[in-house]
């Protein structure tokens, strides 16, 4: 596996793997109406790339293919951090975060019921449980904050 950084080039991948992992991995934690409310498949990649190049991004690779992404704001804001549902617990994401967290002494996450327990085992620490809604249709995240 390498991670780079992300580039323009990789928008259309990460936005399918993306879709591909909340109806694979999260299906488990959220109905059918709110995977589809949270990856319809239908967001313009332009502006996905333009939100990915507005971060800190990163994807890892395996054979040329993207098996996983994160991006992180500015100001330690961990946006997205998503591995493929066939590469799930194979050290992928805790990878990327490696790298995403380490120039913060801060750094908060919305993290998906699904994504919960891994950062717990990473250190973070939930704050609250937090409501998004999405077109419509509400979905339940923990705000969790990890400092260093």
């Amino acid at each position: 596996m390498i991670i780079r950084k992300y580039t323009p080039a990789a928008a259309s991948s990460t936005y399918a793997l993306f879709c591909d992992t909340v109806h694979k991995v999260n299906a488990a934690d959220y109905t059918p109406e709110q995977l589809s409310a949270w990856a319809d498949g239908l967001k313009d990649i332009g502006e996905w790339n333009t939100s990915l190049m507005a971060n800190a991004a990163y994807v890892a690779e395996e054979g040329g293919r993207i098996v996983g992404f994160g991006d992180i704001s500015s100001d330690g804001y961990l946006d997205r951090l998503y591995v493929a549902a066939d590469c799930q617990r194979r050290g992928i994401a805790t990878a990327l975060c490696n790298i995403l967290e380490q120039p913060f002494s801060r750094i908060e996450v919305h993290a998906s019921v699904t994504a919960r327990p891994f950062f717990e085992r990473r250190g973070y620490v939930a704050l609250s449980p937090n409501t998004v809604v999405r077109k419509g249709v509400e979905l339940t995240n923990y705000i969790m904050v990890k400092t260093k």
